[in-house]
């Protein structure tokens, strides 16, 4: 997905607002003048994930490395395992469960610090009540089930911890339904954010349910010129792809996989390009994208 003027001035905002409370008002805006001079001569089809590895570098050069956000990630991820077994249970109860994991999987999109400024587990449960009673696409679930059928092979990207143990028990059920399936879940090369790298899901036992790969990039998304050769060759070689959250649709939209999108409305950009409220949940296909969207 291209650079647009939303995201162009999200990227702005965001780093003005991490180094507001510094002293050095010089240095602050020499680091300005910096970022507003890489962003002016980026490739114009980047996305914002993209450029936000360079931008990244430029803050260290100034500020030094971030914090990182461990605690944060273990915080959520050992949340939802204390609830692992009774939303597992309460998702087996519906008549349809590989659907009921799907949209508690897309629920758990909501731990994401790049995109959400103060998330907080009241929030999350308070979704868990409300989008349970959304449901998915009906076309699109439509879509997906019978391709799910006749599939050898679906890649599931993650993104955020937390949200990593409902995808978890989704595998775990789309496996028990569709047993001949073989599925590689891919996850960050490298600490970035709160996103799921292969310590993070060791930790909650993904390893446990399905194989689980590292894409070889630390950038918020899965650019396909930025993983690694393995990474790359199950994607483009796999059957049907899940790929959660915001990040992953900016930086492969427009590639021609055939990607089920699964994600929140979490900002200005997708609210108004999906006509949605924020937190809206999505499932829509890389192919199918109606013209109004693109």
């Amino acid at each position: 997905m291209r650079m647009n003027p939303f995201c162009l001035t999200c990227l702005i905002q965001s780093q003005e607002l991490q180094i507001r409370n510094f002293e050095d008002e010089e240095k602050k805006l020499r680091y300005m003048k910096e970022i507003l001079g890489y962003l002016s001569a980026s490739d114009p089809d980047a996305s914002a994930p993209a450029l936000v590895k360079s931008i990244s570098r430029i803050y260290e050069n100034y500020w030094g490395k971030k914090d990182s956000m461990e605690e944060a990630k273990k915080e959520f991820n050992d949340f939802l395992l204390s609830m692992e077994k009774d939303l597992e249970a309460q998702i087996r109860t519906h008549t349809d469960p590989v659907e009921a994991a799907l949209c508690f999987a897309r629920t758990g999109n909501y731990i994401d610090y790049s995109a959400v400024k103060d998330v907080s587990r009241e929030k999350l449960l308070e979704l868990f009540e409300e989008q349970e009673k959304d449901g998915l696409d009906q076309t699109e679930y439509a879509y997906f089930r019978q391709e799910l059928t006749h599939a050898s092979t679906l890649v599931y990207l993650a993104d955020n911890c937390g949200e990593i143990v409902l995808d978890k028990i989704a595998i775990r059920i789309i496996k028990e339904q569709f047993p001949h399936l073989n599925i590689t879940v891919i996850v960050r090369g490298a600490p970035v954010v709160n996103d799921v790298d292969l310590d993070a899901a060791y930790y909650v036992g993904l390893d446990k349910t399905a194989s689980v790969i590292d894409n070889g990039s630390e950038i918020a998304g899965t650019v396909l010129s930025d993983i690694s050769p393995a990474a790359r060759g199950e994607l483009e070689n796999a059957d049907l792809i899940i790929a959660k959250g915001q990040g992953n649709f900016e930086t492969l939209h427009g590639c021609g996989l055939n990607i089920y999108y699964l994600f929140l409305c979490k900002c200005d950009w997708f609210m108004r390009r999906f006509a949605a409220e924020r937190f809206q949940g999505m499932l829509i296909n890389e192919n199918r994208i109606p013209a109004e969207r693109q």
